[in-house]
């Protein structure tokens, strides 16, 4: 049988069980990285439960997940063995090694192209951290998912949060060849408003607002053949010869050097997106999400189709 463990103590080890049961995926994996048995984990897990008076794991021969409750319990126990984890090191004087698992959240497209060779080098320079790479473009639910830090292209509109710009992505318009011919050369923003045109609905539906660093901005309005929330089905269709589209330039590279797809209106782009870091706001922030952010800040600016932020820094 385990000690019995005082009341305080008692509720951290028990959060701790839970932290590493969810990030371990079993509860005999959670035994061997805690040093016990499996009966001792689900005898932590049990006593846990009735502590709280909640149901958290569904198990069957299937497997285990977590309940609502479960999700929300993960999340706050996570953040309070963060906590705690930091006044034992503060207090000891233990040198802060990154360590542990670091959920990100980054968006589709990015996250499985452009961000692999940061994240790689990342966890090349520290093995004694365990990456959770959840590809997404949605917002980030910091608390209720357990997630330390995303990476979002765009405006950041969460005010609780901490936004770090790191860099901004061009974006252009593009064509495939055989549509450009049957046109006549465009060498404005305007001369582009009668092509067929195809919408990115994340950021533009029904207009398209081109800059030019010395002939200004033009606007006019399209009706898009196909609208889309993918970049790869932008491309995907623009690479077909299904109409015009905007672009991020990292995306469309390769294809404008192989000459599959053609730059239209060289200088004129739409608004470039923003590139941010964001987590939530803590007291204490565990050593691998601090490398973690700063191993992204140097990285980010110098991608490929990439580069260095106009404007704003970091938002409180």
């Amino acid at each position: 049988m385990e000690t019995t463990l005082s009341a305080g103590s008692d509720r951290i080890a028990l959060m701790h069980t839970l932290v590493r049961i969810v990030e371990a995926g079993s509860l005999s994996a959670a035994a061997l990285q805690l040093g016990t048995t499996q009966p001792t984990v689900s005898r932590r897990l049990q006593q846990l439960e009735r502590t709280l008076g909640l149901r958290l794991l569904q198990r069957s021969t299937h497997g285990m997940k977590l309940t609502v409750d479960g999700e929300r319990c993960y999340a706050h126990a996570k953040s309070l063995v963060h906590e705690w984890e930091a006044m034992e090191a503060d207090l000891r004087g233990v040198q802060d090694v990154p360590r542990g698992q670091l959920r990100v959240l980054v968006p589709h497209a990015f996250g499985q192209d452009q961000l692999m060779a940061p994240l790689l080098d990342y966890m090349r320079r520290y093995p004694e951290v365990q990456v959770e790479w959840l590809l997404h473009d949605r917002r980030a639910d910091f608390i209720a998912e357990g997630i330390d830090c995303a990476i979002q292209v765009g405006q950041v509109l969460d005010p609780a949060a901490i936004a770090l710009r790191l860099a901004e992505v061009p974006r252009i318009v593009v064509a495939a060849p055989p549509l450009v011919a049957q046109h006549p050369p465009a060498t404005a923003a305007q001369d582009l408003a009668d092509w067929p045109w195809m919408a990115l609905n994340t950021f533009y539906q029904r207009e398209v607002c081109l800059t030019h660093a010395q002939h200004g901005m033009q606007r006019f309005a399209i009706q898009p053949r196909l609208s889309t929330d993918s970049l790869y089905a932008l491309r995907s269709a623009a690479l077909a010869g299904l109409g015009v589209g905007i672009a991020s330039a990292w995306m469309v590279q390769d294809d404008l050097r192989a000459g599959r797809l053609q730059h239209l209106v060289p200088g004129w782009e739409a608004a470039p997106l923003p590139v941010s870091l964001v987590y939530p706001q803590a007291a204490f922030y565990p050593a691998r999400l601090r490398c973690f952010l700063d191993a992204m800040r140097a990285a980010m600016p110098g991608l490929t189709g990439m580069r260095a932020a106009t404007r704003g820094s970091a938002r409180r």
